[in-house]
């Protein structure tokens, strides 16, 4: 995934600026983004504070960590049963 040039704190800012009246068109120029970034951006951090895009990322980040984990213990599981299968149709 490609990294943002802009932080949660300054994305935040940019969707506060359009709150307080500032128009899409001039604030996609300001900061060189496409209309379509703002949006997304938008739907994702529209009304929130620093604090809660903090601990979306935090929760973003666990949750990748579990999926991880939950992935390489189906591996196992799958190996296992494959082994086991193996071995009971010896002789």
């Amino acid at each position: 995934m490609k990294q943002s040039r802009f932080s949660e704190e300054q994305v935040i800012g940019i969707l506060k600026e359009h709150q307080a009246g500032v128009s899409v068109a001039e604030l996609c120029r300001k900061y060189g983004i496409s209309d379509a970034t703002f949006y997304k951006r938008r739907s994702k951090y529209g009304g929130m504070e620093v604090a809660d895009a903090k601990r979306l990322k935090a929760l973003e980040e666990d949750s990748a960590k579990l999926e991880k984990l939950l992935a390489e213990s189906m591996m196992d599981v799958s190996t296992l049963r494959s082994v086991s299968e193996y071995c009971s149709g010896l002789p």
